[in-house]
């Protein structure tokens, strides 16, 4: 019988090793390649815990916290190093919900404990010693039912609802320390590779959890407190509780009851009352000339600009959209990129002194001729496309650069209204695995990408990590500078997403870079029944991406 096998590092290298090594054994003559600790291997393009054995010849990548796939296990690791450090300190009964991101970390509370500075140190402190205690995080398949009944005997029901709404017959449990819980997500070998992170006190009953990211992965740094993001955050958390949906699995008893279209209809008119609120705003400030919209990638940006128009219009608003678009450079004038391709991201894409002028001059009431882009051509064309606004009209931009000042520089501060918008999703998977925003965002882009325009979905998450630097360089530095944050999240959203995007997720071939990302999303969409989208509304934010909108294309 063969003892050895061969193991090709990235496609390169191919060493022998004992069959039935652990690829946490293995990694070792590997970490000289890694600035941090290894946290997790690919095993033949499949995501594969430390601690699983070798047992056949194969091709194997490692990753640490610089990379999207060791950042996520860091994460979990480190939330349930949260969990258990909490109950070592207020007792095994102790309940931790794990809410939403926030500035490279995570809100989080601690129900049933009046926390202050001083608790959360000995929280933090306890963590630092989960850490020197070097534990292991244990892996345990266990018959889905036999869960069930732990965490009924735990008293943690919301484990319970949820696994209630699958069918493994076995599911993956972690024990750390003497707890067991249940993550969606690989964990890392031990908490000593966990070894960064800060907690910060938020006044009331919450902290944030922050940890280093890709982009920062040397260190942790300070929170900073968006209040705007965060206030929303907290908002749609208490409407969610409010009508009774606040994890999936309270998503998936409405429509396992056939009740589907009342929680369609709650979550449409909770984004109209935002959208009535944004109006009344500009309504009430005679000053404000221009709406400027800016939000990162498929957070609805073209339907929340056209249904705040229909609204300034109720009040008697005349509205103009400008595009952005319209205004790139000339393709020859174009920046490039290190690598020589056009950077169409940049705000240096933008003609802006001819944009600040033609808005200057609206403002001064002169009749401007607007320019139409011929990305075929890649220059701007100067037609028939007049505007000339008057004293009641409102001119609406969205884009990519809309609350960055420099994009409106000649535009007095008084006569700008900024919003920010995202899908900022208070659902939750249950207690400790919550919903990441970019994963809402992620689904939208692939259905929409697919359906309008022609691209499958291993290109779109393909496209994912640039999509994502550029919303880190010209999108969230600026949130803080909006008037008001409106959240484009939909509570039943996913539902939907899941009968279109499931499907296009399944055609990601076996041997795709970003096929671990797909098994990744078609994993989490089994948390959700399919919901129809025949009760979604034809104005709603969904139809932008699932197509079948009543707004036509400009």
């Amino acid at each position: 019988m063969n003892r050895i096998v061969k193991v090709n590092y990235k496609n390169d290298t191919a060493r022998e090793f004992p069959k039935n090594i652990t690829y946490y054994e293995l990694s070792k003559d590997f970490q000289k390649n890694y600035s941090y600790p290894i946290l997790v291997a690919k095993v033949d393009n499949n995501i594969t815990n430390l601690d699983t054995e070798c047992e056949k010849n194969c091709n194997v990548d490692f990753y640490d916290r610089t990379s999207v796939e060791g950042n996520t296990v860091y994460c979990s690791s480190l939330q349930f190093m949260l969990i258990v450090a909490a109950k070592r300190v207020f007792g095994k009964d102790t309940h931790i919900k794990i809410e939403h991101s926030i500035d490279k970390g995570v809100y989080c509370e601690i129900r049933g404990v009046k926390l202050n500075k001083t608790l959360l140190k000995r929280v933090e402190d306890e963590m630092k010693s989960l850490i020197e205690e070097d534990l292991h995080f244990v892996r345990v398949s266990v018959p889905r039912l036999e869960a069930i009944r732990y965490f009924k005997k735990e008293k943690q029901m919301d484990k319970v609802k949820v696994l209630r709404y699958i069918s493994n017959t076995f599911v993956n449990l972690y024990r750390l320390d003497d707890y067991y819980d249940y993550f969606f997500t690989e964990m890392a070998y031990s908490t000593k590779q966990i070894d960064c992170f800060k907690l910060t006190y938020i006044k009331g009953d919450g902290f944030v959890l922050s940890m280093p990211d890709i982009y920062n992965p040397e260190c942790t740094l300070d929170y900073k407190h968006h209040r705007l993001v965060f206030d929303k955050f907290l908002d749609y958390t208490n409407w969610g509780e409010r009508i009774g949906i606040d994890c999936a699995s309270d998503l998936n008893k409405m429509v396992s009851l056939g009740r589907y279209d009342e929680v369609i209809r709650l979550a449409e008119a909770n984004f109209e009352s935002q959208l009535a609120n944004v109006s009344n705003l500009v309504y009430q400030d005679k000053n404000i000339k221009i709406v400027l919209i800016a939000g990162p990638s498929s957070s609805g940006k073209t339907t929340t600009s056209k249904k705040l128009a229909v609204y300034l219009q109720t009040l008697g608003f005349k509205t103009h959209a400008i595009s952005v678009d319209d205004y790139f450079l000339d393709r020859i004038d174009t920046p490039k990129l290190p690598n020589g391709e056009y950077d169409f991201e940049s705000i240096r894409a933008i003609d802006l002194e001819l944009f600040n002028r033609q808005l200057s001059e609206l403002l001064d009431g002169k009749k401007v001729l607007l320019p139409q882009y011929n990305f075929i051509l890649g220059k701007k064309e100067f037609k028939n496309k007049w505007l000339q606004i008057k004293d009641n009209d409102i001119i609406i931009i969205e884009g990519l650069h809309a609350l960055n000042d420099e994009l409106t520089c000649s535009i007095e501060r008084k006569n700008k209204f900024k919003i920010y918008i995202s899908p900022l999703t208070q659902l939750n998977i249950d207690d400790h695995n919550r919903i990441h925003t970019s994963d809402t965002r992620r689904l939208r882009r692939i259905v929409r990408d697919n359906k309008f325009r022609g691209h499958s979905a291993a290109s779109t998450l393909n496209m994912w990590k640039n999509i994502r630097e550029g919303e880190e360089k010209f999108i969230f530095p600026f949130q803080d500078d909006a008037d008001i944050v409106v959240n484009t999240a939909l509570v039943y959203e996913l539902g939907v997403l899941k009968t279109y995007a499931e499907p296009l997720l399944f055609s990601v071939e076996e041997d795709d870079p970003v096929y671990p990302e797909a098994i990744r999303l078609i994993n989490f969409l089994r948390n959700f029944l399919p919901i129809p989208s025949d009760e979604v509304p034809k104005d709603s934010i969904l139809r932008e991406f699932i197509g079948g909108s009543g707004f036509k294309e400009d």
